[in-house]
């Protein structure tokens, strides 16, 4: 499938004006998004934010972003625990949602919207999007599984994470505050998908079952599929998808916006806007044009 690429093209006027238009006109708005949303959010895994909170775990073990430090093979669960409880806490709680999660909250209010994302750090539920209108496909840092799983259930991790994070010297945790299984007693995991241990558990498939509905009763209608920061890491979860139920439903609009490269099919490039620019600029502007409309 040839794709038209926008490059590193600045905003044109006349896409945004198109977009605008699309928000306004739909039925409904099917958002999709990706790291780059949160990325613009100020939630960087590397440089200044990644030195300010792991400069010890850094020069210990020889890691340079976070990232990296969460494929780490540390020797013990106390220094695994350590470096996750910190990773956990500056991702998850107690952090703003952001700027571009707010602007886009605008952007739906009173629409009829979905959220679709491959992001685990609860920035839409902060940010005052309806949890019944969202489905986390890849797991949230909130949460913890049993890591064999030897059951499909999620478990809240806020207060044990927050007594790790205090309780942590020397890059250890007490031993005692290592994380188990209430049913097996095997050590606890965070709930992301990695492999096939990942839970899928009762809320998972509520959120799949919600998102498959909206879904179906718009089919054939009038609906955006907005795709925000999303890579190309994991792109049969938002973007092929998008971009089939772009090219089946003739109804149906795409608009992609990401920092680096903006792309759609040429079976859809008629009903495409592609956007190569910082997604903060540019929700804050479309946010600006569709409230002085």
């Amino acid at each position: 499938m040839k794709a038209i690429y926008s490059g590193s093209a600045p905003v044109r006027a006349d896409g945004l004006e198109r977009l605008k238009g699309w928000l306004n006109e739909a039925e409904a708005v099917i958002i999709g998004a990706g790291a780059g949303l949160s990325t613009a959010a100020g939630f960087a895994y590397s440089g200044e934010r990644f030195e300010e909170n792991f400069s010890d775990f850094a020069e210990k073990y020889g890691f340079q972003d976070m990232y990296s430090g969460g494929f780490y093979p540390f020797a013990t669960l106390e220094e695994f625990w350590a470096y996750w409880s910190r990773y956990i806490y500056i991702n998850r709680y107690d952090q703003p949602a952001g700027k571009p999660y707010e602007d886009l909250l605008e952007l739906v209010k009173g629409k009829e919207y979905f959220v679709i994302t491959t992001n685990v750090d609860h920035r839409f539920q902060t940010a005052g999007f309806e949890k019944r209108r969202l489905f986390y496909t890849q797991g949230d840092y909130g949460l913890f599984q049993c890591s064999v799983p030897c059951h499909r259930k999620t478990y809240d991790n806020e207060a044990a994470v927050r007594e790790m994070l205090t309780s942590q010297k020397n890059m250890r945790i007490p031993s005692e505050l290592v994380p188990r299984c209430p049913v097996c007693g095997k050590p606890m995991t965070v709930n992301l998908r990695a492999d096939g241990t990942f839970v899928e558990d009762a809320g998972w498939h509520a959120a799949c079952a919600r998102y498959q509905d909206f879904l179906n009763a718009h089919k054939g209608r009038r609906v955006l599929f907005l795709e925000l920061g999303v890579g190309m890491n994991t792109p049969s979860i938002i973007k092929y998808p998008f971009w089939q139920m772009t090219c089946r439903n003739k109804n149906a609009r795409y608009a992609c916006i990401n920092l680096e490269v903006a792309y759609a099919p040429d079976e859809i490039a008629d009903r495409s806007v592609c956007i190569a620019k910082d997604l903060g600029d540019t929700l804050e502007t479309l946010r600006k044009a569709c409230k002085n409309a």
